[in-house]
């Protein structure tokens, strides 16, 4: 896991939060071991702005992969933040209930949670 803390702390300062000066960075874990980054990126227009962990899931699609093995996030708060609401529904459509996710800050503060304690009752599409 050290790896994507280390990717998620390095992203977080390349964040575009000029409106929040909230910066945050990401990292997801592929199933096959492969870690993809992100961070935010905010706009004038609000709702077009994009959370780093949306980044780094866009990322990992991009690059052919599908399945969440563990999240990192890292956020500039005391304690450290979890995704918002709607990043924990994106992280649902590719990661188990079971899926750690990590929440750190720059000074080493921690936080973990499974994505299921986060999100209890995600929304998921019902396959026949």
């Amino acid at each position: 896991m050290k790896p994507a803390i280390e990717a998620a702390h390095r992203v977080q300062k390349n964040a575009y939060a000029p409106y929040s000066r909230f910066p945050v960075g990401a990292a997801v874990v592929a199933e096959d071991g492969e870690v993809f980054t992100g961070a935010n990126v905010e706009n004038a227009a609000y709702p077009l702005s994009r959370c780093a962990e949306q980044i780094a899931v866009g990322a990992m699609v991009a690059a052919g992969r599908r399945r969440i093995r563990a999240v990192v996030v890292v956020t500039p708060a005391s304690p450290p933040a979890p995704p918002c609401g709607a990043c924990r529904q994106v992280l649902a459509e590719f990661a188990p209930p079971d899926t750690p996710v990590i929440c750190r800050n720059p000074q080493g503060e921690e936080r973990r949670y499974t994505l299921g304690e986060l999100l209890p009752e995600a929304f998921r599409l019902k396959t026949p």
